[in-house]
Order: C-alpha cells, then sequence, then structure tokens
C-alpha cells in the first residue's frame, strides 16, 4: 500500500485547524490536536489522524459539544470527580491528568475518576503524562462502543476496555503499558475494514456459530474476544465498573456507540490515577533500580529465534524520536480521506502544508 511521510507539524495544523473548523476554541483545538497526533508519533496509529474525520463529524452533529465547560464536581485530598460538560475526550482526559498530578503532588496519590466524556484515543498517552513529574500514571476507560461479550456469552454489553500504566526510569525508556482488554482492539480492526486486509483466527467470533470471523466485512455479524480467555474478560469487567458505575457514566446496554448516527451523548466513563514516586523513595534512586532491573530483563537469555527482548515503552521512544524528525507513514486511502475533509471544512490540505 502507497505511503507518504507527512512533517508532524503539518499534522499538528490540519488536526487544529480541522477542530477549530468544527467549533473548538483554538487553545482547546491546540491540545486536542497535540494529543491526538501524539498517538502518531508513538505508534498508536489506529488512535490518532485516522479518526480525525470521525472526531470532526461527531463535533458537527452535535453529539460531542465543542464549547464545554470542563468542572471538577467533588474533591478531596487525594480524589476528584470530574464533569466532562460532553467535551472531546482529548480535552477532558487532559484536565483529569494534570488535576491527578497536582492531588498526588499534595496528598501523594491523585485519583479522578469521569464522567460525561467521550472517546480520548491512545490510553498510552495519559498514563505518560505524569511520568514527566516523576510519578506513575494509570488509565483506563469504558470503550466508546461494546463489541466484547461476558465470558461465554454472544451478546456484546462489554468494550474493549483499554489500561495503560505508565513508569518513570532514568536511562532507560519510561514503561508504558497500553492494552485493549480484547486480543485486538477496534481502532485496528477498522483499520482491516479499510484496507480489506483478512483477520487471523482468534480476534473475532460469530455470535451465532462461535466461529472465527477472518472477514472484516463480517465484523457485524461477531463479538471481539478478550486476551488469556476468561482473565481478560474479568479485566475488562472491572475497568468498566471503576471508571464507569463508579463515576454515574455508562456501562453495559447504556453504552452508546459514537460512530454510529444520532446526537445522544454518549457519558464516557474514565479514570486517572497519579503516584508520586517521591513518597515511596528518591526519585534518583528508583530511576537507578528501574534502569537496572529492566537491562538485567532486556539482556536476559533468550529462546530459540528470538531477536530481542524488548520492554513496553521502547518502541515508543525509537518511534517518537524517528516520527519527529522523518514525518510520519499514512496510507494513501488516509490522505484521501483527510483531503475529503480539507475540502468539506474548506481547509487547506494536509499534503499541501
Amino acid at each position: 500500500m502507497s505511503q507518504s511521510r507527512i512533517p508532524v507539524a503539518a499534522m499538528l495544523a490540519f488536526t487544529r485547524d480541522a477542530i477549530a473548523a468544527c467549533g473548538v476554541p483554538d487553545a482547546d483545538a491546540a491540545i486536542a490536536a497535540k494529543q491526538m497526533i501524539e498517538a502518531d508519533l508513538t505508534g498508536f496509529d489506529a488512535h490518532g489522524i485516522f479518526r480525525l474525520s470521525s472526531y470532526c463529524a461527531t463535533l458537527k452533529s452535535g453529539r460531542v459539544n465543542p464549547k464545554a465547560d470542563i468542572k471538577t464536581v467533588k474533591r478531596s485530598p487525594a480524589t476528584a470527580l470530574v464533569d466532562g460538560d460532553n467535551a472531546m475526550g482529548h480535552l477532558v482526559i487532559t484536565y483529569a491528568a494534570n488535576l491527578a498530578i497536582e492531588l498526588a503532588r499534595e496528598s501523594g496519590i491523585g485519583w479522578v475518576g469521569v464522567r460525561r466524556s467521550n472517546h480520548a484515543g491512545a490510553a498510552g498517552v495519559y498514563a505518560e503524562m505524569p511520568v514527566a513529574h516523576n510519578m506513575v500514571g494509570i488509565y483506563a476507560a469504558v470503550s466508546t462502543a461494546n463489541h466484547m461479550a461476558p465470558w461465554g456469552g454472544a451478546e456484546p454489553l462489554m468494550g474493549t476496555n483499554p489500561i495503560a500504566i505508565g513508569i518513570p526510569a532514568g536511562q532507560e525508556a519510561p514503561v508504558v503499558l497500553d492494552i485493549a482488554t480484547s486480543v485486538a482492539s477496534f481502532g485496528t480492526i477498522r483499520q482491516h475494514v479499510i484496507s480489506g486486509e483478512p483477520m487471523p483466527d482468534g480476534w473475532m467470533v460469530n455470535s451465532k456459530t462461535g466461529q472465527p470471523i477472518n472477514d472484516p466485512k463480517n465484523i457485524a455479524d461477531g463479538v471481539l474476544l478478550p486476551i488469556g480467555g476468561y482473565k481478560g474478560s474479568g479485566l475488562a469487567l472491572i475497568i468498566g465498573l471503576l471508571a464507569g458505575v463508579l463515576n454515574s457514566a455508562a456501562f453495559g446496554r447504556d453504552v452508546i456507540d459514537f460512530t454510529k448516527p444520532g446526537t445522544e451523548e454518549t457519558n464516557t466513563g474514565q479514570f486517572m490515577v497519579a503516584i508520586d514516586v517521591a513518597r515511596f523513595l528518591p526519585p534518583e534512586t528508583f530511576a537507578a533500580n528501574m534502569d537496572h532491573h529492566l537491562g538485567e530483563l532486556r539482556n536476559s537469555k533468550r529462546l530459540p529465534g528470538v531477536d530481542s527482548i524488548r520492554m513496553p515503552g521502547e518502541d515508543r521512544r525509537r518511534r517518537r524520536a524517528d516520527r519527529t524528525a522523518n514525518g510520519v507513514s499514512l496510507p494513501a486511502g488516509l490522505i484521501k480521506q483527510l483531503d475529503e475533509l480539507a475540502a468539506s471544512l474548506k481547509l487547506k490540505p494536509l499534503t499541501t502544508r
């Protein structure tokens, strides 16, 4: 498939302008664009500019509030509850992450629950925010669509509820684990829908027969499978309860698929946690210990045929450096989609910036 390398500055400017053209104030549009393109920089392509057209559609339709007033509605020394006022999720979780960092600085830990939010893109972007402050970051969310069934079920009543954890290190890359609780995220499934590339066994099964679904055209006939069987299903459930039910946000049958037509609020629930390393030991000591253990793990004996042992977060740092310097490869189909978006919003196309 033909791909072009697009400069990061052009991607940021185009994304910011597109979001602003949908009614979002310029300062907020810049924040949302930064978080969205961070997904492209770190290699989570299914959650970056790939989703810009769908985000713009939700803003234009009125499903997402372009001029939201995000507020902290409850606060204690170590906890808070945020009402996102139906804003773009990127804005709500950036607010929540900054608040969690503030609470952790004061109390050692900050847990911020979120309601009335929306899809926020790549989870790791937010888990990594506290890392810059020598803090551990944890982010989790109720997915904005249900594509998984409870273990043994055939009805999609749970999402691929993601979780991401960021842990600072020293010379080593910070550890950033960013996973969906399904074998394949639905963003990855959507990439297969666009490309027409078959899906491997183990990603989806037919709801009636239980047989694998390989043709991406047939995804409406099935459910996604969880990681680790019943264990992944249980993890998705726990995340849904803590990010959804605890925050008075949508869960189960109440979840609204934000990609489908309509103007109903999704009331997406998320939570953000920051933990101050300095409350346990000096950050420089922790960083040295992290480097030591990560080095030992990477340099440990490998199985036959394994070229290297990678730590979660290594590739994020490598990709960010490469793509910042050389641009981000975007497939021709996505470039075409973004050109159509530019025309509809009367913007200068991405490839001419």
